[in-house]
Parts: structure tokens; C-alpha cells; sequence
């Protein structure tokens, strides 16, 4: 019954042609496969035969059942991306889902650490530890790239350029992106695969770059505990401090030290802008500051540098 929806069809093509993870075509499988149960209990044969009517009668349902703002935005975006597929394939005559409206909710300020309460947590791991190279080098490649924990995890030795200082990630959707090391990530990197790595290989490594205590590639839960660990020796409170935490950090840093936001989108693998845009957190006085010295409007100051020349830097400013 459900091949009249051409679910399996829409799934297909979301892996096969667009290669999302498995994990978020799951995602969209449940939800898809909610909304043609709750068709087919109202006498709706054929996705073409749904009116936008019984499509916000869903959304109400989701939200009376008590889902979350954010899953119910999930179960619109994957019915209008399922009705486009249709659309676009010729199994349905039109778009119902056009003008479905779904709740707004503020997206919540992603969580960062300090500078300061960056350099204890680097500063953490137990230099007694046997894997103190091992965990060193995570937290700095961490934290110097922004890479997500599973990416962290599934790096390969063939992944890092060390000459040209940079890691192959591949990120979200089979996207690869290229990550710079900085001179801290990279020389913990050396250290721990020149030090401690070829003792942890038994031959079960796989070739990744990260193996736990065993020498079986590390595992995410195994990241997490690392960092919980570290976070508890530099006295930074329960529950403030996770992967993710990082990787916010790193854009967060970044965004205060003036890259534009594009830059930070593109280190991160962010496949739109918009999802950077929540680190405009910061608040305004870092825009501020670069509008002082980059507009040429903004002040006596930028006239004065203006009419000066070619933007020489005022004796005794840092040109940054």
C-alpha cells in the first residue's frame, strides 16, 4: 500500500542521488511514513489526493501529541522536500505542502567555552596518562579545526597533508572539506603518531589516525568521556564542556577575531550560510569595532587613515 506514496522511490533518491547520511534519511523515512499513516486514515489513496487542510491537521496532531517546535519543523521540511520530489518526478499533480506554515522557535545559542577556560582545557590531560598524546592531540585538533566528533573519528593517516598543514574531512552528505592545522594541533598530531599510535596499532587501527587504549579505531562515546575528564581537571562545571562545545568554540573564536561569516561557514562545512549565522551571538561589539576601522564613514579616525593614503596603519596600532 505504501508504494502508492513512492516512499521507498523518495528514499532511494535521497541516498542514492543527493547522498545524505543514513541517519538523516532514517529521519525522514519516520517522518514521511507518519504523515501517509495519518493520510490513509482520513481515505487518502494518493499523496495527490491530500489537501493543505489535512496537511496543517498533521502539523496540529504532531504538536497535540507534545513534539518539540523543532521536530515539527523537521516533519514540514521533510514533507515539502517529499512533495517536491513527487512534483518533480510526475507522481503528483501538485504541491500541497506550498503554503504549509509551520511554528517558529529561536534557535538556542550555541554553548562555548572562554579563551580562558580553552587554555585550561587544553592545558588538562594528565601528562602521567598513557594516552596523554593521544588525548592532547584530540583536543587541540578539536578545537583548532572545529571538525565534528564523528569526523574526528573517522579520520584516516591518508587524511592529513602534513606538509601542506591541512586534514581531508568528509562531513555531512559525503561533503569533503579541507581543515587547516594550526602549529599547536599539528605538532600534538606528530607527536602522538610518532610516539604513541604505532604502540597502540595491533593491526586493527584500520589506518585511522585516532585508536583507543586497544588499538581499535576510537569511538565517539570515547571522545565525550575524554573531554568530560578534562573538563572536570580544569574545573570547568558539569555539563558545560562537550564535543560540540568545541566546535562552537572554535567558531565562536574566530567570529570574535574578525572572520567573516562565509570564511567561518566554509571551515565548518556548513552546506548554507544561515547556519553560521547563529554566531552573530556574540553581540555587537565586535561588528562595532570593525566598522570603526573598515568604513569609511564610521569616523574621524578612518577619514584621517583615508585621506592618509592607501590605508596606512596609525604609529603604534596594530594593523591586524
Amino acid at each position: 500500500m505504501v508504494d502508492t506514496f513512492a516512499v521507498e522511490f523518495f528514499l532511494d533518491h535521497l541516498s542514492l542521488e543527493r547522498g545524505l547520511s543514513e541517519a538523516t534519511v532514517e529521519a525522514y523515512r519516520r517522518d514521511v511514513l507518519k504523515w501517509v499513516a495519518f493520510a490513509r486514515n482520513r481515505g487518502v489513496d494518493h499523496p495527490s489526493d491530500a489537501t493543505l487542510s489535512e496537511l496543517r491537521n498533521w502539523i496540529s496532531d504532531l504538536q497535540a501529541a507534545g513534539l518539540a517546535p523543532s521536530s515539527v519543523r523537521r516533519a514540514r521540511s521533510a514533507l515539502r522536500t517529499y512533495y517536491g520530489f513527487l512534483v518533480d518526478e510526475g507522481l503528483a499533480d501538485g504541491d500541497p505542502s506550498e503554503r504549509l506554515s509551520s511554528p517558529r522557535a529561536e534557535k538556542p545559542l550555541p554553548h562555548f567555552l572562554t579563551q580562558e577556560e580553552t587554555r585550561a582545557l587544553l592545558a588538562a590531560p594528565d601528562p602521567a596518562a598513557p594516552l596523554y598524546f593521544r588525548d592532547v592531540a584530540i583536543l587541540e585538533v578539536m578545537y583548532g579545526t572545529g571538525v565534528r566528533v564523528s569526523e574526528l573519528v573517522g579520520l584516516s593517516l591518508a587524511d592529513l597533508d602534513d606538509r601542506e598543514r591541512y586534514l581531508r574531512v568528509m562531513g555531512k552528505g559525503s561533503k569533503e572539506r579541507l581543515a587547516p592545522l594550526g602549529t599547536p594541533a599539528l605538532e600534538a598530531l606528530r607527536r602522538y603518531l610518532t610516539g604513541l599510535r604505532p604502540a597502540l596499532d595491533r593491526g586493527r587501527g584500520d589506518r585511522r589516525i585516532f585508536l583507543g587504549a586497544r588499538g581499535a579505531p576510537l569511538r565517539r562515546e570515547m571522545v565525550w568521556k575524554i573531554l568530560k575528564n578534562c573538563a572536570r581537571r580544569a574545573g570547568i562545571p558539569h555539563g558545560r564542556a562537550h564535543p560540540h562545545t568545541l566546535r562552537h568554540t572554535f567558531a565562536t573564536h574566530l567570529v570574535e577575531g574578525g572572520a567573516d561569516l562565509v570564511t567561518v561557514q566554509e571551515l565548518l562545512g556548513h552546506a548554507d550560510v544561515a547556519t553560521t549565522q547563529i554566531y552573530t551571538h556574540l553581540g555587537g561589539r565586535h561588528l562595532l569595532d570593525a566598522h570603526r576601522r573598515f568604513h569609511p564613514r564610521a569616523g574621524r579616525s578612518n577619514l584621517k587613515r583615508a585621506s592618509g593614503g592607501r590605508g596606512e596603519t596609525p604609529a603604534g596600532k596594530d594593523s591586524r
